[in-house]
């Protein structure tokens, strides 16, 4: 099984083939599944997935630029959706379902819009990013206590702002969710942070799309579904009913009781919950 592999762009990777179809080419119509990772996290997020997603689907995680062991700056200017192209061209890989999660829904949103022949379906879950226009205060809070976190060079009070925010959910205690949980994220964030130290301004400003992705979301051809929880900043679920109305047939669901990372919180559901969205779409195919 390939793993922390390379691509031409620099981004690491995993191509996970399926473990009980190995010959994927006979049913064609079961298109592989692309996860990519909230900016918290890296490709690791996606561990309590793996095993049920590769059961009979080929699956790629990829770290972004700057995350995880995607740590070499970019050669030029940086842009997240064209680097994910890129290496699904590399891969071969002619359709997927694209899972993007906070800042990579904007991502997968991108591909869908310039390379849309590549998506057989996008799952935004607790989507912002670049499709993220509402601002609300818990958002500001956050973002005033990281920004004073990190003006300081308090790493670790800078993590702690984002577990705050994004794992425990604003205004939620930090034993709501498994220690081991807020742990693991806490090492993603902080491994984001060490990458990116000693980076220009200009290595980190991701070239999104003009006009921006948040201002185009009918042009989404792709089934879509959004998920959200109802415990996340305040910002990020009015951004999912927004794109619920704007994608032409998006469906929205919520869950109670979840913050921002849905598929650590309750792993055997969101699997489940993926793998029910694409027998869907490859059903209604």
């Amino acid at each position: 099984m390939p793993t922390d592999l390379r691509a031409k762009t620099g981004l690491a990777y995993d191509d996970l083939m399926p473990t009980d179809r190995p010959d994927t080419s006979a049913t064609p119509s079961v298109r592989p599944v692309v996860l990519v990772h909230a900016g918290i996290c890296d490709r690791r997020m996606w561990n309590p997935q793996i095993s049920a997603l590769t059961a009979g689907r080929r699956v790629v995680r990829l770290d972004l630029r700057g995350y995880g062991a995607s740590d070499r700056k970019p050669a030029s200017t940086l842009s997240h959706h064209r680097e994910v192209v890129a290496l699904l061209d590399e891969l071969e890989i002619e359709g997927a379902h694209l899972v993007g999660v906070s800042m990579s829904a904007g991502v997968v949103a991108e591909v869908a819009v310039t390379r849309p022949g590549l998506v057989g379906s996008l799952l935004l879950v607790a989507p912002s990013g670049a499709l993220r226009t509402e601002v609300t205060a818990d958002i500001e809070a956050f973002w005033e206590a990281e920004e004073e976190a990190l003006a300081e060079e308090d790493l670790d009070r800078a993590v702690e702002a984002n577990l705050e925010t994004w794992v425990d959910g604003p205004g939620q205690p930090s034993d709501r969710v498994p220690a081991a949980v807020r742990s693991f994220v806490g090492q993603m964030q902080m491994k984001a942070f060490e990458n990116v130290d000693g980076w220009d301004e200009d290595d980190l400003d991701d070239r999104g799309l003009e006009p921006p992705i948040a201002t185009r979301a009918a042009e989404i051809e792709a089934p879509t579904r959004i998920l959200v929880g109802d415990l996340d900043v305040a910002a990020v679920g009015q951004t999912a009913a927004r794109l619920a109305e704007q994608i032409p047939g998006a469906t929205l669901v919520r869950w109670p009781d979840v913050a921002h990372l849905p598929s650590l919180e309750r792993p055997d559901d969101f699997s489940r919950f993926a793998l029910d969205w694409f027998a869907e779409v490859e059903g209604a195919a």
